[in-house]
Formats: structure tokens, sequence, C-alpha cells
């Protein structure tokens, strides 16, 4: 049995922008009652994405499910939504559409007076329909927007899916004797699970990349049966045949577009209309304001189109792990309301079995915690938010893109040299300054680099992982990109393009996606924007990373572009990230708790739970920091104690949202 089967809260429940699809595998109708019995549980799995209506609808060998969050043409634009492309004519098209298209009005108006289109709503999703019926598959590269969505084309008997160029919005798939099934989370798949004759097999390559990296790296799942639709994808599938996948937005980074003030002004245009799209909306749109450059942008931006814009921070009661008093000033200078909402280590672990339910596959960074208490604290005011992540993906902002400039010198040395050094790395003791400099010099850009989070190396999983394969490597995930950016002469460039396929789709989407809907709140990217990326993707090395690799800028031609937008006193403040204070907790107040999951874990046939328990310890004990590989098996364990075990069951809140005046 593999759904976890969380213990409600009360009997109410509504739905979400959470869609639900079932292909039967042609099968009679008594073998198809079980599956589409089973549409009900599933949709309830994911009521939590958006508390204002739910429907479901089938055929011969179809059926939808689909749960909404109203958002644009709040009256309309029912899901299943059914179209016809003429008067007279018999429905042909049946839709379910997670997220949203920003150009909708442009595409509507195209489609009408050059096709002929009919619509009967006002919404966005008649325009992916009908632009699917008059361009076919080629019309998903002409959305612009966050989407995973899929159609039913009654006439020739084919089902066609597709998922956004970033992966903002998710789209899970799995298939069995009795169909193929797509949903917007995973726990609804394991719900249908048993009625699809799904296995519950873990995959130990997906566990052991999930502790190198922190999270799941797409495709896969912990599950095996279950995968991922993946970004810049579409899919077709027919009764009885196998899913058929096909990529069409590849991102590239080539350096084309100049640089200086004319580059500058195109960024800061593409940008402003990136927001300005993003605002359309029927309901009130806030946005998430941190200490930065990149949520400031935002939301001063949208300040030009709300002028009673809201905006959230969160942050902690721990001196040098909070940007609240930053933001602060940032909301004051932009002038508009501002709200604070501060966590404390005992809101983090009673919270955590709950948030690591909504993340469907274990997700380590401790930064999604405070995000889910911000997301529900926002909720209470506005039904949108606009947020600041893709921008250091886009324009070179992560600090680690500098290494190519400090380990310059390993690279002008002879092979038989960087392979000494990196041996005697190895002698020296772990924590040593200047020990992994010297292991990374070592090594080739390909060998070293596989995203911004490095949380196990290979010698320390082999001595935690019980199945761990010395034969799986981070290789396998990244060599495919790196192929695809042999040619470059950008090594940057290189570095942003494995972090669109790894950490922005893996880590920084799923916790913005899954900790807002959580709360039955959407979450908008302006920076993740077909049109910002063209800009932001021609950008030579020194409009990124200026100075030398310590004391240089990053995002330098975005800091340009944004001087006069952002107040002053963000335009250059270096990147914080958003630290969490789990370092000092795991050895403070965290420490019982911690060693509780441990205890009660009954993951020590996957995981060694007594080397778990003495890397605690050790943390506990100093000097050395483990706090971020004993979060990464934490949430692992609390995982499996919902979703395998099915000893931990959070109490699942019903998502109904009193509105703070």
């Amino acid at each position: 049995m593999l759904s976890p089967g969380p213990r409600e809260a009360s009997a109410y429940w509504l739905a979400v922008c959470g869609l639900l699809g079932l292909l039967t595998a042609g099968a009679d109708a008594a073998d198809r009652a079980e599956p589409i019995n089973s549409i009900s549980a599933a949709l309830r799995c994911m009521r939590h994405r958006g508390p204002d209506e739910s429907g479901t609808w089938n055929d011969a060998d179809v059926v939808f499910g689909f749960n909404r969050l109203s958002i644009i043409d709040v009256d309309r634009s029912h899901q299943p939504l059914h179209w016809t492309p003429g008067p007279g004519q018999d429905v042909r098209y049946t839709i379910v559409f997670n997220g949203e298209i920003y150009n909708y009005l442009e595409l509507r108006a195209e489609l009408a007076q050059r096709h002929g289109a009919r619509f009967t709503t006002h919404g966005d999703t008649e325009a992916i329909v009908a632009a699917y019926h008059h361009w076919g598959p080629a019309a998903v590269s002409r959305l612009r927007g966050m989407f995973s969505f899929l159609i039913w084309d009654a006439q020739e008997r084919v089902l066609f899916g597709a998922r956004d160029p970033f992966g903002i919005k998710p789209l899970f798939l799995a298939t069995g004797p009795a169909g193929t099934a797509f949903a917007s989370e995973k726990k609804s798949l394991l719900a249908l699970a048993p009625s699809l004759g799904l296995t519950s097999d873990l995959d130990p390559a997906a566990l052991q990349h999930y502790l190198l990296l922190q999270y799941v790296p797409e495709p896969a799942t912990l599950h095996r049966a279950i995968r991922r639709v993946e970004s810049g994808t579409h899919v077709t599938l027919r009764p009885g045949g196998e899913v058929e996948h096909e990529r069409y937005f590849t991102p590239t980074f080539r350096a084309g577009s100049g640089s200086g003030a004319g580059v500058h002004a195109r960024i800061a245009g593409a940008l402003r209309d990136s927001v300005a799209k993003h605002m359309r909306a029927d309901v009130t749109v806030g946005a998430f304001l941190s200490g930065g450059i990149d949520s400031t942008a935002i939301a001063a931006l949208a300040k030009e189109h709300n002028p009673d814009l809201i905006t959230f921070t969160t942050g902690f009661e721990r001196e040098g792990y909070s940007e609240v008093d930053v933001a602060a000033e940032s909301a004051a200078a932009i002038g508009v309301r501002h709200v604070v909402r501060t966590v404390k280590a005992d809101e983090m672990m009673d919270a955590l079995p709950l948030i690591v339910w909504y993340l469907d596959d274990p997700v380590a960074d401790p930064a999604l915690v405070p995000l889910w208490f911000i997301a529900r604290e926002a909720r209470q005011h506005v039904k949108v938010v606009l947020s600041g992540e893709g921008a250091d993906e886009l324009f070179g902002g992560y600090t680690i893109y500098r290494e190519p400039l400090s380990l310059a010198p390993f690279e002008r040395m002879p092979g038989s040299l960087r392979g000494l050094l990196g041996r005697a790395s190895t002698r020296l003791p772990d924590g040593m300054r200047g020990k992994d400099l010297l292991r990374r010099g070592a090594l080739s850009l390909e060998q070293r680099y596989y995203g911004n989070a490095r949380i196990f190396r290979d010698d320390q999983l082999a001595g935690v992982l019980r199945q761990y394969d010395p034969r799986r490597s981070h290789t396998d995930i990244t060599a495919a990109h790196y192929a695809d950016s042999a040619g470059w002469d950008d090594p940057v460039a290189r570095m942003q393009h494995v972090d669109l396929f790894t950490w922005l789709r893996g880590d920084i989407l799923v916790k913005a996606d899954k900790m807002t809907m959580a709360n039955s709140l959407e979450l908008r990217v302006p920076f993740l924007d077909p049109e910002v990326f063209a800009v932001a993707s021609g950008l030579p090395l020194a409009e990124k990373l200026t100075g030398s690799d310590r004391n240089g800028t990053t995002k330098y031609a975005l800091r340009r572009a944004l001087a006069g937008i952002v107040p002053g006193h963000v335009l250059n403040r270096r990147k914080l990230g958003f630290p969490v204070p789990i370092r000092l907790w795991l050895r403070e107040e965290m420490y019982p708790w911690a060693r509780d999951i441990i205890r009660d874990s009954q993951a020590d046939h996957l995981v060694d739970l007594a080397a778990v328990q003495r890397m605690l310890d050790a943390h506990r004990e100093g000097p050395i920091d483990h706090s971020r590989r004993i979060w990464t098996l934490l949430v692992f364990l609390l995982w499996h104690g919902i979703f395998v075990e099915q000893r931990i069951r959070p109490e699942i809140p019903a998502p109904i949202y009193p509105v703070k005046l």
C-alpha cells in the first residue's frame, strides 16, 4: 500500500489548481471501474492546491479530475473545460490546466483574428486549447507562463500534455497494467497506485542522488514506479500505447547581446514587461520580499501596478540569520505595506512532518520551512504572490559561479601536478582550511560541479548509505547537460546551464511550488520568463561577474539594469541567501528532537542509523559542522516514516483562510 493515509483534521475538503488525468489501457468497463472510483481519493490528497471548486469528467478512455484555485475569470473557466472548434460541432477537446498563461490576452486576440477562434470564457485555459487546435504541439512554445496541462482530443483519441520551459509547475506520471495516470502531486498517484497495479519499490539510485544533492533529480522520484514529466517537454499518449516524450525547449547560453547601457536597458525593459504581465489577475497580488536585490526588484516593479501592494518576509530571532531589518527598510523605501513572520525552532520541529507530507519527495533545503510559514501568513492577506526565484541562475548570482576564477591557477598546471594535489588533499583532515580547494582544483568542471547543493561526498555516503553503489555518480545527472554545452567558452554559462536542469527545478522551484500551494497560495516568478531569459542568455561573462574572485560583483548587468528601480542599500548588497540556524539549533534545542527521529526510524535497512547518531553527536561536540548532512538525513527519515512505514500521520489542516483586514 503506497498511500500515506494522513489523519484528517475535519471532514471538510475542497480542491485546487491540481490536475489529475487517467488514460485507461483499453480495458473493458469492469476493469476501468476501480481506477475511476479512485479519482475522488486521489483528488482529495491535493485539495490544498486550491479551495475553490472541484470537477471530474470521463469518457470511455479518459478520466479527468481538477481542483481549482480561481485566479483569472473566477466565475467562468471551470475545469475540466470542454472546447469545440466551431458552432454546431460536438465537443472535441477537454483540458485540465494548472498554472497561468500571462500572454493569454494576446493569444486570444491573435487566434480570433487569424483563425476565427471562438471563446465562451474570458480566461487563459481556452487560449491553450484553441492554440493547440490551430497550431498543434508547436503551440506550447507560444505560451508565456507557468503550466502543466493535459488535453484530450476525442476525435483523434489522443492525450497531449506539456510542462512549462523551466519546470515551475509539476507534472508526475505513472503507468501500470490499468493505464497511465498524470497528476500535479505525487501523493495523488500514490492514492491511485493499487488500482493502477503499481509496485511500491523505492529507487536506490534516486535515494543516493538525494543524499548527494539534497533533492531527487528529475525525472526520478523515490518511488521507482512514479516519474516526472521533465521541464520544457510535451508528451503524447494513445489508449494502450506508450508515453512519447519530446523536448520543445532547451535553455542555451550564448554570449551575443552585447554589454553596457544598451543591454542593461533591455534587461530592465524585459523585466518590467514580465512583471506587468505577471500582475494579471482577478484577485489581489502581493510579493515576497527578502533583503536581496531580486525580490526587491520584483516588489518595486509590482508597486507600479498596485499602489496598495503588500509584501511579506520571514526571519529568525538569531542574530546573523535574518534579513527582516533590511527587508523592512526596502519596504519603507518602496512605499508598501509590509508583514513579517518570525519563525522559532520549536515551530520548525512541530511543522516539519506536515511539510514533508506536502513535499511528496524529500527536499532537504532548510529554507523551505520558513517559506511555508510566510506563505501561510501571506494567504491570509492575498491569493497570489510574486517572488524573485530564477534571477541567480539567469544572471550569474551565485558566489560559487566565481569558482572558475579562484581555480584558474589549477587550470594552468600540468594534469599530473593537479592529480598529485588532489591525492594530497585526501590525506588532510576534514575541516582543514584548503582541503576542499585542493580537491576541487584537481578536478575538471564536469567532475567537480553538479549544482549549488553539495551535501555528501562519495566517501561520506559510503559510511551512511546501506546500498551505496560507487558506480553511481552525479555525472549520471549532469553528463548530458555538459554534453549540450560542450562547445561553450564560458565556464559560468555551463554552470548556469547545469543549474537550470538540476538545482533550479529540483530544489528552488519545488519548494516554491509546494510550500505556497500547501497554503492555497499561487506563487509567480517573473524572472523565469522567456523574454527575460532571451536577454539574460546572451550576456558575456563580464556582464555576470566582475572583479577578483573574492571581491568582485555577481549579477553585474542585472544590478546596473536595476539602478533607479531598487533602493540603493540593496543594489550592491552581497547575496546572503536564506540562512536557517540549524547549525546552532541541532547542537542545542533541536538535538533531542533529532535524536528521537533517528531512534524511532525503521529505515535502518537503507541508512545506518547508528552512523547518523554518531554524526549528530559529533556535530553537537564540534568543531566540524555536520548540520546540512544531518538535516538531509532527518528529512528522509521523516519521509520514510510517513510514506513507507505509515507510522507518522501528520494532521492535514482544512484549507480555510480567514482574510485579515
